[in-house]
């Protein structure tokens, strides 16, 4: 487990559905942090290392409901989401108990979905955040992530020793939804970001420069950024592992395309980074790290002799 700097939740009982990529990492610094850990995931053995470490296991979402100070949902697709929360055997059904812990889901999902959540908990006497978080599966581990929040100020006051063993930068957006619709934000600038990153690396080696080299000039300059300085050097190391997955990604673009409509916004940029990286997963990388899009245009970028850089988009 993590060493955990912040303040001990000693007494503090929590219920952790989801132990993915980020979620593992994230449940095991509350561990750490002296909090008393139930968790569940559909996947077993995905959870041992965390069991082995004093977490207690549960048979399902609903029966971490009991004697919870706090329950969080790190999971994979709004679907997953909706079925936790709002399905026949949700947390949030007529049949689950008369008293509920304050639920916390930090996964990225729809905003739109994070406002029905929201008004089906206040018929049951609780609250729902949406908090995504961006910092990938480094912050995820070092507990330096950026946690968006939407819902309650007082569930939000409430929720803060919590998010501070998990993240460095915490911030309020505003009421349900508002916490995924920052998320959105944040995914359409990495959206591009990536692009240019991924790119930049394929030019890079056509024109026979030490791609060390160039980053050791660039990462410091007006091109750097997050994904330059944590998933370029994977892309050098041939490090294709997923920090974050293309699918899960995809899905990020997903929505957003989705909220841009609804808001009657034309976003190129963000149509264009969603196009290639449906190609990335057409070539087999969509349970690859997102940096896997540097392979699927490396391996574009070979076209035959005459095909413009457009054909690569249409």
């Amino acid at each position: 487990m993590n060493r955990v700097d912040s303040k001990p939740l000693i007494d503090r009982r929590i219920g952790w559905i989801g132990t993915g990529v980020m979620g593992q990492s994230m449940a095991g610094r509350l561990n750490a942090a002296g909090a008393k850990l139930t968790i569940f995931t559909r996947t077993r053995s995905k959870a041992e290392a965390l069991l082995s470490f004093g977490a207690v296991w549960a048979d399902s979402p609903r029966d971490l409901l009991t004697d919870q100070d706090v329950l969080f949902s790190m999971v994979g697709f709004p679907r997953d989401v909706e079925e936790i929360y709002l399905g026949t055997d949700g947390l949030l059904t007529a049949s689950s108990p008369s008293e509920l812990p304050l639920l916390i889901d930090m996964t990225t999902s729809s905003p739109q979905l994070a406002e029905k959540i929201e008004a089906q908990a206040l018929t049951r006497g609780t609250h729902v955040l949406d908090a995504p978080v961006s910092g990938g599966d480094v912050g995820a581990r070092e507990g330096t992530l950026s946690i968006m929040v939407g819902g309650d100020v007082d569930a939000f006051d409430q929720a803060t020793e919590y998010f501070q063993v998990l993240g460095r930068t915490i911030v309020r957006q505003g009421p349900a939804g508002c916490g995924q619709h920052t998320k959105m934000v944040n995914q359409i600038m990495i959206s591009t970001n990536m692009v240019g990153m991924c790119e930049g690396l394929v030019y890079a080696q056509k024109a026979g420069l030490d791609p060390v080299g160039v980053l050791a000039s660039v990462g410091v300059g007006a091109a750097g950024s997050w994904s330059i300085a944590n998933l370029a050097p994977r892309i050098l190391n041939g490090n294709f592992e997923p920090g974050f997955y293309v699918e899960h990604f995809l899905k990020d673009l997903e929505i957003a395309l989705s909220e841009a409509r609804r808001l009657d916004l034309q976003l190129p940029g963000l149509a264009l980074a969603h196009r290639l990286y449906e190609r990335t997963r057409e070539l087999g990388y969509g349970r690859a790290g997102t940096q896997a899009l540097y392979l699927a245009l490396a391996q574009e970028s070979t076209m035959s002799e005459g095909q413009g850089a457009g054909d690569l988009t249409s």
